[in-house]
């Protein structure tokens, strides 16, 4: 390194850009240009991060941006780390390179982000960026299988202190304390399930108690831990939250209590209600390890598009005729 480089080496600690390897021009280009076409919903996108092993913090903090500036924050940040961060921009490269079909098949333009799929692939072959990828990848899904063990592990553990948690919270007092723990706990359980959630917000006015992403959907987010189940008009009020937002909008509302079930055939009865219901028995199952967040969400799913049932209970068998 030469003197000037060594002067101008900035304040932060970082390698001077000059001696920081990059990737060729044309290919970060052809990489924003995948990662803002080629994806509709910014969760596939992520996942590909995911897997090339880029730090979650490094491109979260830029999520509420497009997914063509989200890229480019990340291969900004990414050439800033120097050897480790060329190798994970190696990565991702190999990692959207491997993509067979597009990963989600309701983007606008088809025909373009096929072109920008496939022009990304012939320039990784051209400038060998691939190659130089899959050397390792015996040693990578060694490692890779490890850490998958390893997150399992973790997850298990976190998820038996959520679940003690739970129950202290059964115990608590302070019940207008114990509501706001059930919305941090709630998070929590999202975030070991890998499903992004976006904590208590105003919008527009309103008060929301989370939101997160599933099976292609925006779902709105309701907790309560009251004494008593939730009124119609509550759940009423809910619902308009939800049929305000854009057509792909869903609610899942959690009442510890659980929900009458007149309640819930008049809310039947009110019109089509794009919501399901999650009461503290179903939250115990999940927190017990007994059934995943994710098959959980998607049974109740299933249950209220497939028949109408928007109250599914994990526990106790199939619904009764009250429920329907």
């Amino acid at each position: 390194m030469t003197r000037l480089q060594t002067e101008t080496q900035d304040l932060r600690g970082e390698r001077p850009l000059m001696s920081r390897p990059l990737l060729p021009f044309e290919i970060k280009n052809a990489l924003v240009e995948v990662c803002g076409r080629a994806f509709w919903f910014k969760q596939p996108l992520f996942d590909v991060f995911a897997r090339a092993g880029i730090p979650e913090a490094l491109y979260l903090q830029h999520e509420d941006e497009a997914k063509f500036k989200i890229a480019r924050h990340v291969i900004g940040e990414l050439e800033r780390m120097g050897e480790e961060g060329f190798f994970l921009q190696q990565r991702l490269v190999t990692e959207l390179c491997s993509l067979k079909t597009l990963p989600d098949s309701e983007v606008p333009d088809r025909d373009a982000a096929v072109r920008t799929l496939r022009k990304l692939k012939e320039l990784a072959v051209q400038h060998h960026i691939e190659a130089a990828d899959r050397g390792d990848r015996a040693n990578r899904a060694a490692a890779d299988a490890r850490a998958r063990v390893e997150r399992v592990r973790e997850r298990q553990q976190r998820l038996e202190e959520l679940a003690g948690a739970f129950r202290e919270m059964t115990l608590a007092a302070d019940h207008q304390a114990r509501g706001y723990q059930l919305e941090d706990l709630v998070k929590e359980l999202f975030a070991l399930h890998e499903i992004r959630y976006r904590k208590s917000y105003r919008a527009a006015g309103e008060q929301v108690d989370g939101s997160f992403q599933f099976g292609g959907f925006d779902y709105l987010v309701e907790t309560r831990w009251r004494q008593e189940a939730p009124a119609l008009d509550e759940l009423l009020a809910f619902k308009g939250k939800v049929d305000r937002k854009i057509e792909s909008t869903r609610g899942l509302f959690v009442s510890v209590p659980g929900f009458r079930p007149e309640v819930v055939e008049r809310l039947r009865e009110a019109g089509a209600a794009k919501l399901i219901l999650m009461d503290g028995r179903d939250l115990a199952v999940i927190l017990e390890g007994l059934v995943t967040l994710t098959d959980a969400l998607q049974a109740k799913v299933d249950k209220a598009y497939q028949e109408g049932v928007v109250y599914f209970q994990l526990c106790g068998g199939a619904p009764t005729k009250r429920d329907k």
